[in-house]
């Protein structure tokens, strides 16, 4: 039964990766077409056409490699300086150029000199370039809603989890006592498994978070800590001990070997499934949308540890990048797990959500080919037009953004690789889920 669920959490995540594609795509098609440049295909996926269909100028189809798609706009570069749309040459940077160039035209059709995407306005080539990445974006603040709002999210809970007999630093060992060891307040209070927290010091507890965060604050302090026990209330008297607790940094992460002089109670908190507000989903996507940006800048430095993942069979890290192979199989290791089927539905949810808000944030680098390298080329092109007019020069024309497809065959190459090492690392020493 589990391999059976664990294909239904492939093929479901493979549907709705394609789906994001498909939606990805839609955003440029629709704009594009709302700006009058016309779209001679609409495809989703790479590779050889598994089905297709003509409807108006736009041929919309399903190609067989689920890892991307494209919409084809007619006449994406300007024409070259001498004013034709092709200027050979013996070297293979201008080839490069030119041979970009030319596929941009080769569906150009008498009537079409008007339905051109360089003769649109920037603001508008800027519409229809990020018009892909923000479909992205609302699927995945739509997602990521539905999770919240609706399923829960899995996070610790003001409830005892399991009580520690005494104080010891952060990163040593719990299951054993040193000698020297004092008693860990929380043990000597008389706290037990289960007790949920009501109130700390006067406070009224609503989350582990504000719990925590109280404790670190009273180092040394008697307080009064009232739990709520088997339908009753309790108050007990601790007195927070001083310890070397794991320091976290300022988005509740925990800071890795790092610890803190703070307030010590000593206990675990359990876990729970909690559903949030729209206040606390929206400061949550925020702080999910910072890490992704920190993420996506620390990418270069996760290539050792990949390469020695594949090479030496090192563990993969936590944080270590995965591919959609990588991600399809966490999400049929998240089908066949033995936990309510709300919660599979919950994870799969979170992982594409997740998916989208990447996609997102790896196109609007401002690099070709992606989209955010048109959205740049526009934009520059708007400027060097206003500083013209500001100084009564003449208009220096469309940027010729065909002129960087060396750069953008570098930066493709790199990607190709980085992808390729990305995925021999998720076939041969995947990321597993705990």
């Amino acid at each position: 039964m589990a391999t059976v669920m664990t294909v239904v959490g492939i093929l479901v995540f493979v549907l709705g990766l394609l789906f994001s594609i498909a939606w990805h795509e839609l955003g440029h098609l629709s704009t594009a077409k709302l700006f009058g440049i016309r779209v001679p295909q609409y495809m989703v996926g790479f590779g050889p056409t598994i089905w297709s269909r003509k409807k108006g100028d736009t041929e919309y189809g399903l190609k067989a490699v689920p890892l991307g798609g494209y919409i084809r706009m007619i006449g994406m570069f300007p024409p070259g300086a001498d004013g034709r749309i092709t200027q050979r040459s013996t070297s293979p940077w201008r080839s490069m150029i030119e041979d970009a160039r030319e596929a941009s035209y080769e569906e150009v059709k008498e009537g079409d000199e008007s339905r051109l995407f360089y003769t649109r306005k920037p603001w508008k080539r800027v519409i229809v370039m990020f018009a892909g990445p923000f479909m992205n974006l609302l699927l995945s603040f739509g997602l990521f809603l539905t999770v919240m709002m609706g399923f829960g999210v899995s996070m610790a809970v003001p409830t005892i989890g399991t009580v520690s007999e005494c104080v010891v630093k952060a990163g040593q060992a719990t299951d054993t006592c040193p000698a020297d060891a004092p008693a860990a307040p929380a043990f000597q209070a008389g706290l037990r498994p289960g007790d949920r927290v009501v109130s700390f010091d006067g406070d009224r507890i609503g989350n582990y978070e504000q719990l925590q965060g109280d404790i670190r604050k009273s180092a040394g302090k008697k307080v009064e800590l009232v739990v709520e026990r088997d339908g009753q209330r309790l108050t007990l008297e601790p007195t927070i001990a001083v310890n070397d607790v794991q320091k976290y940094d300022d988005q509740g992460l925990p800071v890795k070997g790092e610890t803190v002089r703070a307030g010590f109670l000593g206990f675990t908190p359990t876990t729970g499934v909690v559903r949030l507000g729209l206040g606390q989903s929206v400061d949550r996507m925020y702080d999910m949308a910072e890490n992704g940006v920190e993420s996506l800048a620390a990418l270069p430095g996760k290539i050792p540890g990949l390469w020695h993942s594949v090479v030496d069979g090192a563990p993969r890290e936590v944080d270590s990048p995965i591919g959609m192979v990588g991600a399809a199989r966490v999400s049929g290791e998240v089908f066949s797990l033995d936990i309510p089927g709300s919660q599979r539905v919950a994870y799969f949810v979170n992982l594409l959500a997740g998916i989208n808000l990447s996609l997102f944030l790896f196109n609007m680098l401002p690099l070709l080919p992606l989209d955010g390298g048109h959205i740049a080329g526009a934009v520059w092109e708007s400027v060097r037009r206003r500083f013209a007019r500001m100084f009564r020069r003449p208009d220096p024309g469309p940027f010729d953004v065909a002129r960087l497809m060396p750069l953008a065959y570098v930066v493709a190459s790199v990607f190709i690789g980085f992808t390729l090492l990305v995925l021999v690392a998720d076939l041969v020493n995947p990321v597993k889920i705990s």
